[in-house]
């Protein structure tokens, strides 16, 4: 072997250091699957759950995700002692967990349950004296349990760290140790904003996505009822990890198919709300630059990051695009569409993200009484339906969505990953409408999954400073900049780190499939036929006739400082 200095051995494998930042990403490396529960690369090192321990060549036990890797090291990960080890541990953790899994909704997704399988826990010897803790089910986006909680401490750190919002902490000491808000209060007194990516994180199901899915069976089960549906771009490539199609495939034809079967009267593509959204936001932002308005103008499709303005940086809310998010604005038409019908209607929205579920009963987009969208279901809980129904995914041929609303363009279907928003922008402002042009934007800086993205763009004989940032943790830094001096013409914020493609509604996958997620949805944009917003026809048609005189109050919304968004 040569240059022995660059090596340590794994289980008697030389294996080579290249810019590693702890040993388990070596393990890890060499294909062994080292369990953890609280380590994610994202986040900070925790060491709390020790079940990453491998033995040195002294006999020691360290933690291989928080020891640094060192030239001439030695370990071994899989002996008697670890094993045994690791045992207890679990066993330890399963003696003051609920044990309820067949009903428990993290069912065959838990790491726990994954792991007492893996390393044969048959029995516990030791009692479960904890108290039942009253499940904390007060927001309508997340729904949390203390008794399935193994304080692996990932939920308060990616609440912390990535998102910078600190709605849940450690609280006591001890055995009396939990996960809570300041002052024990529900979690929809605090300032949380519906995000999910402490859902997301969570390897047991202490905090679970609110399920929605029984107010949609009832309305398709009512005959008097007419229900339709609209599908987010990102849910298309987020299919692939719980039925079987390979992660970042756009399944948008299945998935119509699918809806169709189980009974939906009407199926659309929510890229129809995103082509509004870009022509009301460029038309938005083009104004203000005319007028020579206090910039920069921050998109408003993310209805987490619009709650984080107004619990954070109220004085940042006149900043934020007065534009209904894609969801609200095509619900809108929807809704205007059906005013008229003898049947009651019922509109579902399938989208990637939980905050979705608290922004479809915002005061502030009820149109005639009622909030356009009655119903919010997330790609998870859209594939336990598709579970329930018995319909399998992977044979069923694929359908295209209902008419009228059936045109929608590549800048619509880009809106799903970080720098879409951007992008779809600047096909529209750009004055060059060449394929050369349009094909350069995409080197100008807006793509890629990084959490901040800065470019400068021109517009006429002006330079325009363009910010894209992902996590809200990212969001305040940015802020904080604009705060100091620094100037910005247009901010795309998204809550989830990459986008929607990483909503807490998706499955939960590695960065690796993330990205998988954001080139399937480029790759959609390539195969459609039309690039830009302002070319869709449907959107000539929708201006001169729906929402003619109309457009204001049916695609535009004031956000208000005063309103109370703690306790919806």
């Amino acid at each position: 072997m040569e240059n022995r200095k660059n090596y340590m051995i794994i289980d008697g494998i030389p294996v080579e250091i290249e810019g590693e930042k702890n040993v388990l990403e070596l393990i890890r490396k060499v294909n062994i699957k080292l369990p953890t529960f609280c380590y994610h690369s994202e986040l900070s090192i925790y060491g709390a759950c020790r079940m990453c321990m491998v033995e040195n060549q002294w006999g020691g036990l360290d933690a291989a995700c928080s020891t640094i890797p060192k030239a001439g090291m030695e370990i071994k990960t899989n002996t008697v002692r670890l094993r045994k080890y690791r045992k207890n541990i679990l066993e330890l953790l399963l003696a003051n967990h609920c044990r309820d899994c067949t009903t428990c909704n993290n069912n065959g997704k838990c790491k726990l349950q994954d792991l007492a399988m893996r390393f044969g826990i048959d029995r516990v010897r030791f009692p479960n004296t904890a108290e039942h803790p009253k499940i904390d089910d007060s927001s309508v986006c997340i729904t949390r349990d203390a008794a399935k909680c193994i304080l692996c401490g990932d939920c308060v750190r990616v609440c912390d760290e990535i998102q910078n919002v600190g709605a849940i902490d450690f609280a006591h000491r001890g055995s009396q140790m939990t996960i809570s808000c300041a002052f024990d209060r529900p979690i929809a007194e605090s300032n949380c904003v519906g995000c999910g990516q402490c859902a997301a994180v969570c390897p047991t199901g202490a905090i679970i996505v609110k399920n929605d899915t029984q107010k949609v069976w009832n309305a398709l089960d009512d005959k008097d009822t007419k229900v339709t549906v609209q599908i987010a771009p990102a849910v298309r490539v987020a299919m692939g990890k719980e039925l079987g199609v390979p992660e970042g495939e756009n399944s948008m034809g299945k998935i119509v198919a699918t809806l169709r079967r189980m009974g939906f009267d009407e199926v659309y593509d929510t890229s129809v709300g995103a082509d509004l959204t870009v022509l009301e936001e460029s038309n938005e932002f083009l104004k203000k630059l005319e007028e020579g308005a206090d910039m920069p103008l921050f998109t408003s499709c993310c209805p987490a990051w619009v709650q984080y303005c107004e619990k954070h940086y109220p004085e940042m809310l006149g900043n934020v695009s007065t534009c209904r998010s894609p969801m609200e604005m095509f619900a809108s038409v929807i809704h205007e569409q059906n005013k008229a019908s003898t049947r009651k209607h019922f509109h579902v929205a399938v989208m990637p993200c939980t905050a979705k579920k608290y922004e479809s009963i915002r005061e502030e987009f009820v149109l005639d009484g009622k909030n356009p969208v009655d119903a919010v279901i997330t790609t998870q809980e859209f594939i336990q339906m598709i579970k329930e129904s018995g319909i399998v995914f992977t044979e069923i041929e694929p359908e295209a969505v209902d008419m009228p609303f059936g045109a929608s363009s590549g800048a619509g279907v880009i809106f799903g990953v970080t720098g879409g928003v951007t992008e779809a922008v600047l096909r529209r402002v750009s004055t060059d409408k060449s394929k050369t042009s349009l094909s350069s934007i995409i080197y100008q800086g807006v793509r890629g999954m990084n959490g901040v993205k800065e470019t400068t763009v021109k517009y006429g004989n002006r330079e325009l400073r363009i910010g894209i940032v992902s996590g809200l943790k990212n969001a305040s830094d940015l802020i904080e900049k604009i705060k100091g001096g620094e100037h910005f013409d247009f901010v795309e914020v998204m809550a989830c780190p990459g986008g929607c493609i990483s909503g807490a509604g998706q499955p939960y996958v590695n960065s690796d499939l993330k990205k998988n997620r954001g080139e399937g949805l480029y790759a959609s944009d390539k195969l459609c036929s039309i690039k830009r917003s302002e070319e869709n026809p449907l959107m000539i048609e929708l201006y001169s006739g729906l929402l003619k005189g109309r457009v204001h109050h049916l695609l535009h919304t004031d956000y208000r400082v005063t309103a109370d968004v703690s306790k919806k």
